[in-house]
């Protein structure tokens, strides 16, 4: 196989992984909408993990401990805060009947689309470095998508998506990563785009910090606010996890 095809197949690939969402749909609907709040917080660890375990240090791995990483952190926390007080929609996870495709949803359909972006660029650059480091980073952002694709399939549901339109939205947003590789591959080095590492970032923060764990920090019981923890704090450690596996 050639190099656009080792890109062009991972891109493939990963749009597939984002079928993962659909074991929701053979859940019956009571079960689903009780597993829907712990797989908010499951979103949250795992957005709070991939920012600050995977994506910030790629990031200063690459362009070095420098003040613009951070800057671009804060350009991508606050353009979704910009995007989101343009779009001047109150949002919540908890029962409002009206609140149809909230703007939390297409806030996570644009940033899980912008990492995917991301992860195409980056995988399509290892593959036309070596075929088998492509394949290991591919590997890598795969077992990273896997819990990422279960939260979001749970945020966009509960945010007022029935499943299978979620579920097709996903995998939209999938397709995301083979068009990075694609402009990577057609870009090769003539242009810079590491900016858009901590930018991504800064998005998947202001996500988790500012509507996701808003909506389980608080929840009727010790119980739920026990189990909310504890999904939260599992979505860190198997970004944790990767992270250790990655480097080792």
């Amino acid at each position: 196989m050639t190099t656009l095809a080792w890109i062009v197949a991972s891109g493939l690939g990963m749009s597939a992984i984002a079928l993962v969402g659909s074991a929701a749909l053979l859940l019956r609907p009571e079960r689903l909408q009780q597993l829907l709040l712990p797989l908010v917080a499951f979103a949250a660890g795992t957005l709070l993990g991939g920012a600050l375990l995977h994506m910030v240090p790629a990031a200063i791995e690459i362009v070095g401990p420098r003040l613009s990483v951070f800057v671009w952190i804060l350009v991508g926390f606050t353009l979704f805060f910009g995007l989101e007080q343009f779009l001047h929609w109150h949002h919540s996870h908890r029962g409002i009947p009206d609140a149809k495709r909230k703007p939390l949803t297409y806030l996570v359909l644009i940033g899980d689309g912008l990492h995917n972006f991301l992860g195409g660029l980056a995988v399509a650059t290892a593959f036309m470095a070596d075929v088998r480091l492509g394949l290991v980073a591919w590997l890598a952002a795969a077992a990273h998508e896997v819990p990422q694709e279960l939260g979001d399939f749970a945020v966009l549901v509960h945010g007022g998506w029935s499943p299978r339109r979620a579920l097709v939205y996903n995998v939209l947003s999938a397709t995301t990563f083979l068009i990075g590789g694609l402009i990577a591959y057609a870009l090769s080095s003539r242009m810079e785009l590491t900016f858009l590492l901590p930018l991504a970032a800064g998005n998947f923060l202001y996500i988790a910090a500012s509507d996701l764990v808003p909506e389980v920090k608080v929840a009727k019981g010790v119980r739920h606010n026990a189990i909310h923890l504890l999904a939260m704090v599992s979505g860190m450690a198997l970004l944790y996890l990767l992270r250790v596996v990655i480097e080792s």
